[in-house]
């Protein structure tokens, strides 16, 4: 395309350079349909969905796969992208259950063998009488009806209280049917049959990795969209939007890199950023009622503790599901054996995932101080750590996961209808959309926000359509 063409394109600002973010861009500048400014705070791409290189260990932002769930047309693309570096791994996880570790995914040979036997009676008692009645669709309520309540009050409610802080009365029963993707016994049953020679259909107990870490697979869409003429510019701040005041006029994106302050202008401008972030961008263009809604939307942080040790590896699985209420973490990761890497030679890295809030007390612990505390917990679970941690750091992540507080849609729905009377704007994307979404679900998001814009002008119906299919999607675990 020549530049005169390329000038005549309508420009896009595409806000975070996550999933949804990359993957637009990407689409864009391949099917010609924009000239993209892709803006990014962070020092590179990926979001929540990234990695980082520390003292020679790659870490992901937390425990990360590809799905083979995941559309066909996004697996060919990042194969493509990534080619042999987009490797195909077993999964080889475990849960503490009960004192007990048992084999994630599950197996059935490892539940005769290892399953406490009280455990796994209340169980097959629940899935015969249980009450299926839902009083109040609450989180609780619903899984307790279709779970009953053995494998809910030892496993998924206490895992509940720790990712969200909250008891799972309080949280709204759309919770458990985004975040739960075995939420009955016949999905347990079939996730279970899922290792059986003859009934394993294709992906099950496997996943795709991308060889120099998770964020990988966003930096290859990136780096695509930079070659394609997109403009990619990460270190850069956004502090304040203006919308258009007539139907001519461009949006202006005020951003800061570094020292220098500048104001962008763009045709449109497409967010994966927060949604309540986007009312406090807008500044006095956001009527009062809409600053009200997004003062109760919440999200529950994480801390990502990073702790090396001087061995080559720490154990055989690469993930450790920890739903106890006498432990503070949820769940421990070792990036090597996603990989199946070797280096660095004679050290591996755990990554303990602890929720929490940013005005918790361990929001301010120091990095020392953290990577005690996940010691203390691994010690507790019968996996003491064999040397002392030679090093430690620490990830923030403000806005890790959107709590689904009971009624919570009345204040997202506010939210979400004034988004869709801004003029040539786009919210989209697990953090723009207040979503549970894997990876997958972002670039499908990315992908069916391209298809919708033709001829400079963006189709709210066709859009529409795609929102439906997004509200279906469920968490892969």
């Amino acid at each position: 395309m020549s530049e005169s063409a390329k000038s005549d394109l309508p420009h896009i600002i595409v806000l975070g350079a996550g999933p949804a973010g990359v993957g637009a861009a990407y689409r864009l500048r391949l099917q010609g349909k924009a000239r993209v400014t892709l803006l990014e705070q962070a020092p590179s791409a990926g979001g929540n969905s990234g990695s980082f290189t520390w003292r020679d260990h790659i870490c992901d932002f937390g425990s990360h796969r590809l799905h083979p769930a995941s559309d066909a047309e996004l697996l060919r693309d990042i194969g493509t992208l990534l080619g042999p570096d987009l490797l195909d791994r077993p999964r080889h996880g475990r849960i503490f259950l009960r004192g007990r570790w048992i084999h994630f995914p599950l197996k059935p040979v490892d539940l005769l063998l290892r399953l406490d036997p009280a455990f796994g009676m209340g169980a097959f008692k629940d899935m015969l009488f249980r009450d299926r009645t839902v009083r109040e669709d609450n989180f609780a309520n619903v899984l307790r009806a279709t779970l009953g309540p053995t494998i809910c009050d030892n496993f998924y409610f206490p895992y509940a209280r720790k990712i969200w802080g909250e008891d799972p009365t309080t949280l709204s029963g759309i919770q458990a049917r985004k975040r739960v993707a075995a939420a009955s016994f016949g999905k347990l049953i079939r996730k279970v049959m899922n290792a059986v020679p003859g009934f394993k259909p294709a992906g099950a107990g496997r996943f795709f990795y991308p060889k120099q870490g998770f964020g990988q697979i966003a930096q290859a869409y990136a780096g695509k969209a930079a070659s394609l003429g997109a403009d990619v510019r990460y270190g850069t701040r956004v502090t304040s939007l203006a919308m258009p005041v007539a139907n001519g006029d461009p949006w202006r994106v005020r951003v800061t890199r570094g020292d220098v302050e500048e104001e962008l202008t763009a045709d449109h401008v497409w967010s994966t950023l927060p949604i309540s972030l986007v009312a406090k961008f807008l500044g006095d263009a956001t009527p009062q009622r809409v600053r009200d809604a997004a003062a109760t939307i919440r999200y529950r942080a994480m801390l990502l503790v990073y702790v090396e040790l001087p061995v080559a590896q720490f154990t055989e699985f690469d993930a450790h599901y920890l739903p106890g209420s006498d432990v503070r973490i949820t769940r421990l990761s070792e990036p090597k054996n996603y990989a199946a890497r070797s280096e660095p030679q004679g050290r591996t890295v755990l990554c303990a995932e602890l929720p929490t809030s940013t005005t918790s007390a361990e929001w301010t612990m120091s990095e020392e101080e953290l990577g005690q505390l996940v010691c203390r917990d691994l010690a507790t679970c019968g996996l003491p750590v064999p040397a002392a941690p030679t090093a430690v750091t620490v990830r923030r992540l403000a806005q890790a996961y959107p709590i689904y507080d009971q009624g919570y849609e009345v204040p997202f729905g506010v939210l979400d209808a004034w988004a869709d009377t801004l003029p040539r704007f786009l919210t989209y994307g697990r953090q723009g959309l207040f979503a549970h979404d894997n990876t997958h679900h972002a670039l499908a998001m990315a992908y069916a926000a391209e298809r919708c814009f033709e001829g400079g002008v963006f189709n709210e119906r066709r859009w529409s359509e795609y929102r439906a299919e997004f509200a279906r999607h469920v968490v892969e675990d």
